[in-house]
């Protein structure tokens, strides 16, 4: 009896004992879970709005690649918020407000600890980059350049001066002193052009090692997707769209109403273009010309739909960087384009274009009626943008060496840092001023 007894609280000690152990085992699995979610911090220069401009478009395919990956993700902005502003938290992220010059920003980062933090351009890394470095010094420090600001400031001053744009122009240029330093200062920056990786390389001799060529990226588009979109007799009208908060689409309509637009009219009469664009000025709505074929229509419900219905789109780019978002939007709506050398510039490699590439007015007028009547030369300029998504922005072919290379950082930060000494030696002396200046703006503030 005292035996069976003995047995019998061995057996309950075992069952206790082999609960716990398993209990023990689950909870250690759990911190090993919770220590493998990688937190990454964005801090936006606004709040995305991917309806409102492809830099919004743009801010979402990253976090969209991210989220895939198992990052958890805070979004924060200094920024106001927006009545066309994106849904955050419908995509599971966070949405954090945020004060410039202010240590508020330094307690909110040190309590969130992030692994990744991604600068929204190199305005918002000479703000905050000083502040995550000194917080949170082992957290990769990305930037997103979005374009090379510095390349389309030298442009448009040689536009608006009337000379020839050459390279070493940039040199000379300020807001390239800055823009380059934050490149230097963070681990890794996305180049969104091959053209700027080129410049980076050989006009700025910045190493290859911290830029990642990262294009827009976008799904693979099928033969069975364009036999789905309107048809060539279905479509009407000329259309340009873009965010008029953004220089060179103002002057880009400029132009078209005060210098291309009388060659079109002149030699197609029935000829319409609808002007689409988020933040118009009262400039731009004073060019709406209805009795000459010239609509301004303002914001754009949904930019793809309007595109869609358009038979060309029209975009004589005369300056700026990067690659055009529009001109993509154009490709995937199955709608050929005329643009500029600029407007092109490293957006389809060696392929053929869905449509014309002139800077010469004449000729683009010319051609915008060719490609607007001419049937089988449209179908062949709409496959051509087909062969270009689908062979240079795939986002198959970028994302897992995006997220290999943040991975790699993080597993080797230290070493990646000690071989950007440019970098380091920036981020010890450069961000002092700017940060004490940001001290000095909060003390100011107080008093």
């Amino acid at each position: 009896m005292n035996t069976a007894k003995l047995v019998f609280f061995t057996t309950e000690n075992q069952e206790t004992s082999c609960y716990y152990a398993q209990k023990s085992i689950i909870l250690q699995v759990q911190r090993i879970k919770m220590s493998q979610i990688k937190k990454l911090l964005i801090i936006g220069f606004v709040w995305p709005e991917p309806n409102s401009s492809a830099a919004g478009g743009r801010m979402m395919q990253l976090i969209s690649v991210f989220k895939k990956n198992g990052f958890e993700i805070t979004f924060a902005s200094a920024a106001l918020d927006s009545d066309f502003m994106v849904d955050l938290a419908s995509f599971g992220i966070e949405k954090k407000a945020i004060a410039l010059n202010n240590s508020s920003f330094d307690d909110f980062v040190i309590e969130l600890n992030p692994d990744v933090v991604l600068f929204d351009r190199f305005m918002i890394e000479e703000q905050f980059g000083w502040r995550v470095a000194e917080n949170c010094p082992n957290a990769i420090r990305l930037l997103d350049t979005e374009d090379l600001h510095c390349l389309r400031a030298a442009r448009q001053k040689a536009f608006r001066e009337n000379i020839t744009f050459e390279l070493n122009d940039l040199l000379s240029e300020e807001v390239a002193k800055r823009e380059i330093a934050s490149i230097l200062r963070c681990d890794v920056s996305f180049i969104i052009s091959e053209f700027e990786m080129k410049i980076l390389n050989d006009v700025f001799k910045v190493d290859s090692k911290i830029l990642f060529y990262l294009p827009f990226l976008v799904a693979e588009m099928t033969q069975n997707e364009l036999t789905n979109l309107p048809l060539f007799e279905d479509r009407e009208h000329f259309v340009f769209i873009g965010n008029f908060l953004h220089e060179p689409n103002w002057n880009t309509v400029q132009y078209l109403k005060e210098t291309i637009w009388p060659f079109i009219k002149k030699d197609f009469p029935e000829a319409v273009l609808r002007v689409y664009g988020a933040y118009p000025s009262q400039k731009v709505l004073q060019l709406h010309q209805p009795k000459n074929g010239f609509f301004i229509m303002g914001r754009a419900a949904d930019a793809n739909e309007i595109v869609k219905k358009a038979r060309v789109v029209l975009a004589p780019i005369r300056f700026g960087a990067g690659l055009k978002g529009k001109l993509l939007e154009a490709m995937q709506c199955g709608t050929p384009s005329i643009t500029t050398e600029t407007g092109a510039e490293a957006m389809h490699a060696d392929l053929p274009w869905n449509g014309f590439i002139t800077n010469d007015t004449a000729l683009f007028a010319k051609q915008a009626i060719e490609l607007y009547n001419n049937e089988i030369l449209w179908k062949q300029a709409q496959q051509n943008g087909i062969e270009i998504i689908n062979q240079c922005y795939q986002k198959s072919s970028f994302d897992t060496a995006l997220i290999d290379k943040i991975n790699s950082l993080m597993a080797d930060s230290e070493n990646h840092r000690l071989h950007n000494f440019m970098g380091s030696l920036l981020q010890h002396h450069t961000l002092k001023s700017t940060k004490y200046m940001a001290k000095w703006i909060e003390a100011k503030n107080k008093n």
